[in-house]
């Protein structure tokens, strides 16, 4: 693999961006975090096929909000033809960790875990997927 050098133009806003972004990560300089959101962009890519696939969604929440938990149950039923298991656990007084263990064609995984990460209260979200065919 060949080491090509290019010279990239960036509006000012998006390079205080970048170097934000360089910076929380702990990136050595502003090459290493382009390449890892392209290789990360051209992943997420493939995953809008119709592989079959396996992995988890992650959602966590504060567990004083009730509605979640049956918005969550909610969206489930619409995918139980993908869902292998649901569990919910309790971090702390005030977070709940939910775990979906699914699988199913990359497409509908996606589609699940987009419905579940964007529920209102959602404190954060994550599909975690790897090929399963």
């Amino acid at each position: 693999m060949a080491l090509r050098r290019f010279g990239v133009s960036l509006e000012d806003n998006l390079l205080e961006v970048l170097d934000d972004y360089v910076s929380k990560n702990g990136y050595a300089n502003r090459s290493q975090a382009i390449r890892f959101l392209i290789e990360k962009n051209v992943a997420e890519q493939k995953w809008l096929c119709n592989h079959i696939v396996a992995g988890t969604v992650i959602v966590m929440y504060d567990q004083e909000k009730k509605e979640i938990a049956s918005k969550i149950a909610a969206i489930q039923q619409n995918y139980t033809d993908v869902i292998l298991s649901s569990s919910q656990y309790y971090i702390n007084p005030n977070s709940c960790m939910h775990i979906t263990t699914v699988k199913g064609s990359a497409f509908r995984l996606t589609e699940l875990s987009d419905r579940l990460i964007t529920i209102k209260g959602i404190k954060h979200g994550k599909l975690v997927m790897s090929r399963a065919d």
